[in-house]
């Protein structure tokens, strides 16, 4: 007898969680917005082109993320707030499941630059539909 029990790529469950996190641009928008909040950001450009669905695009002077910060962030369940259960109880930020980044880069093309400001050069990370493109070093303000 064979089994009808199976694991979903890793693909086709970042689709489905982007049904329940990215429903329409606004949503992106939403998850966006909190992720530089939370990252300590207090000056933040929202760019947008054909109310979201063309562009979304976020640039805002957070704390920034290190190389390899910037390649796990798409991955799912990856979040820098939970290290045990006990954490759930006294979360004071936003987001905290790790679903959102990979959620969007399922479902859109995604470019990212992120920089720390005691580093000299920053990440750029190119993803279409949860695939990595390209990681390259880049100059960033």
């Amino acid at each position: 007898m064979s089994s009808i029990i199976q694991l979903l790529p890793d693909h086709v469950a970042n689709q489905i969680a982007a049904g329940e996190v990215v429903q329409r641009p606004a949503s992106v928008v939403k998850e966006l917005l909190e992720n530089a909040v939370d990252a300590g950001a207090n000056d933040i450009k929202l760019i947008l082109k054909d109310a979201g669905k063309s562009l979304v695009q976020v640039i805002d002077n957070g704390l920034g993320m290190n190389v390899t910060d910037a390649r796990l962030c798409f991955e799912r369940h990856a979040t820098s707030k939970i290290r045990q259960a006990e954490d759930l109880f006294s979360l004071h930020t936003k987001g905290f499941r790790g679903e959102a980044l990979a959620s969007i880069a399922a479902i859109a093309h995604v470019e990212m630059k992120t920089k720390q400001d005691q580093e000299e050069l920053g990440t750029h990370i190119v993803i279409e539909g949860s695939k990595f493109v390209s990681q390259d070093v880049a100059v960033l303000p």
